[in-house]
């Protein structure tokens, strides 16, 4: 059989969906012949040396089925493209493997990677043509391009960065067909990613027919890209049975899940939306603020005592893992509480006072204090599973350890205790020694009770740290000089916990890999609200101001409730930039015949 009328039909792409070009190439060549020339390929690239020049082929190819259908032929196994699966495709993240290309300026030159940011940088003004192009013309493109064996990748990065037409891409996967005899998997992804931009659901339905066709399943980009597009159109529901093929395979992704439950929203489908989010959460993937906003925001106006009784615990799974929602969440969930049907409920943003009552409300928040039972049952939970039941002896040992214990306990009790080191480089233009010495000077006042943890170094004259500022830091603190390679967060935690409820400490570390390693969920609890009101955080100051203290707080910093009030803590745009420990905005809410 002759081949001009199959490519005849190939460059028809540009103007009807890519699954009825391929299917008709496919069906009007034997079996072998289409084998080799309109093979369709899904598999990851590999790289071969020609002329001295890297040229690209397909480990994997998506072959034409025989007369018993597409089972004529084995199915492949799923192509091994990774993906930065939660960034999704967005203007920062349209590389993908293929484009860490390795080029070579001559025969027998060293090898020069260049990676997918530098290539990115490196041609970001390629522009794509306005229109369709025959091949001869995108011959001559690819001709004239500095690097001919990308040529395809960065036109279908700029085709994404530019938003092109759909049919200029229809064109270039045309030329590609017809120069290769196939397409190659990340082409193919490029296009579809292009088509979920644009909302072509049906040629992202063609696509996937294609890609699920030849494989049994896909990698996870690929579905992320898929789902989204569904989701994002009339036909919606097909996500949701995508979804389900999904589960058969892997587990699916965050995004999976979040574009689902938007697309259900969307529709009012609220509690197929709780489904979902509830399943999503006994697969431990965190939702992301923006789904948890999107239910608050679809939820408007609704009476329904069940779905409000699902929006509180959104509210309450705040509160248990300490979440700080931004600013925009906390504007939507006001207005979802306002526009409840006869509940008159009012919101104010706010700043609670030191002493932890609410300026709007009256209300008092609940103390940071542990009652002395919880504190005794987490004192001996930390040093049981975090001191001694982890690693903590891999940067110390036993003997050091044990000095320390004799050291802390021949002294107590102290007020403070600081890590020396980490309070020393707050100021990186300052002396290591002038910043824990100014740190030590502010606290010191009131006559409290300073514990430093240091470093052996600490003590050898040095350009970091003076001899002269140490001996007079020791008058006014004690001081333990561990070992240089030990780990001092252990030290830090069995001083405070021994010196008593009293104790403060001074870090700017947020001590999460030892939270982990708590044993139960309840102790957790007890080690973020001890955490909160026992870390003393600071901040370096500007110009020669002296340098900055966040207090521990008098009252607990979480989502808090009586039934008829609500206090919401969240963090503004300057606390989210500083990365504040915990925020120092509230939103209460409280039913209008409560003190208004």
């Amino acid at each position: 059989m002759a081949a001009p009328p199959v490519m005849a039909l190939l460059s028809r792409a540009r103007h009807q969906g890519m699954q009825g070009v391929l299917w008709r190439c496919r069906a009007l060549w034997p079996v072998p012949r289409g084998q080799q020339l309109l093979a369709v390929s899904f598999g990851s690239p590999r790289w071969e040396k020609v002329g001295g020049v890297s040229s690209v082929s397909s480990s994997s190819t998506a072959l034409p089925a025989g007369p018993r259908g597409a089972d004529a032929f084995p199915a492949k196994k799923r192509p091994e493209v990774v993906y930065e699966e939660e960034k999704g495709w967005d203007e920062e993240n349209k590389e993908t493997p293929e484009e860490k290309l390795r080029l070579h300026s001559s025969a027998g030159a060293p090898k020069k990677r260049i990676s997918p940011i530098a290539l990115r940088h490196k041609f970001a003004n390629v522009q794509p043509p306005e229109k369709p192009l025959q091949t001869e013309e995108w011959n001559r493109l690819r001709e004239s391009f500095q690097a001919p064996e990308m040529f395809e990748e960065v036109m279908f990065n700029s085709m994404i960065r530019y938003n092109s037409s759909i049919d200029v891409a229809k064109s270039l996967l045309t030329h590609v067909a017809k120069s290769n005899g196939d397409i190659g998997y990340n082409l193919l992804v490029k296009y579809l990613a292009l088509c979920v931009q644009q909302g072509k659901t049906s040629e992202i339905c063609d696509v996937y027919d294609i890609l699920k066709m030849r494989f049994k399943t896909l990698e996870s980009g690929a579905y992320n890209l898929i789902v989204r597009g569904l989701s994002n159109s009339d036909q919606w529901r097909k996500a949701l049975t995508l979804l389900e093929e999904i589960k058969k395979a892997m587990i699916p992704s965050r995004t999976n899940y979040e574009s689902c439950i938007k697309a259900a929203c969307r529709h009012q489908e609220m509690t197929l939306a709780c489904e979902l989010y509830h399943e999503m959460l006994t697969k431990d993937l965190v939702p992301t603020l923006d789904i948890l906003q999107t239910f608050f925001d679809y939820s408007r106006g609704m009476k329904d005592p069940e779905l409000q009784k699902e929006l509180f615990g959104i509210l309450l799974y705040f509160r248990e893992n300490q979440i700080y929602p931004h600013k925009t969440l906390m504007r939507s969930i006001k207005l979802w509480f306002e526009s409840i049907p006869g509940e008159n409920w009012r919101g104010h943003l706010t700043n609670i006072t030191n002493s932890g009552q609410c300026p709007v409300c009256s209300h008092q928040l609940e103390d940071s204090e542990l009652s002395e039972e919880d504190y005794n049952r987490l004192s001996e939970r930390i040093i049981r599973d975090v001191i001694h039941g982890t690693d903590t002896f891999r940067k110390t040992s036993p003997q050091e350890f044990e000095a320390f214990q004799t050291f802390v306990e021949n002294r107590l009790p102290f007020d403070i205790v600081i890590d020396g080191l980490n309070v020393s480089h707050i100021k990186p233009r300052k002396l290591q020694c002038e910043n824990l010495f100014e740190a030590v000077n502010c606290l010191a006042k009131n006559n409290a009770r300073l514990l430093v943890l240091g470093r052996k170094h600490m003590l050898v004259n040095s350009s970091n740290w003076k001899r002269e500022i140490m001996k007079e830091m020791q008058n006014k603190a004690d001081f333990f000089f561990a070992e240089n390679i030990s780990e001092d967060d252990a030290f830090l935690l069995y001083a405070t916990l021994r010196s008593g409820k009293h104790c403060k400490f001074v870090t700017r570390d947020f001590l999460r890999d030892h939270k982990a390693c708590l044993s139960d969920s309840l102790t957790r609890h007890l080690f973020r609200k001890w955490q909160r009101g026992h870390q003393i955080v600071l901040f370096p100051s500007v110009g020669g101001n002296p340098m900055k203290f966040l207090p521990a707080f008098s009252y607990d910093i979480v989502v808090q409730t009586t039934g008829d009030t609500w206090h919401i803590p969240y963090k503004d745009v300057y606390e989210e930039k500083y990365s504040y420990r915990v925020p120092r905005k509230w939103l209460c809410l409280h039913r209008k015949y409560g003190r208004v």
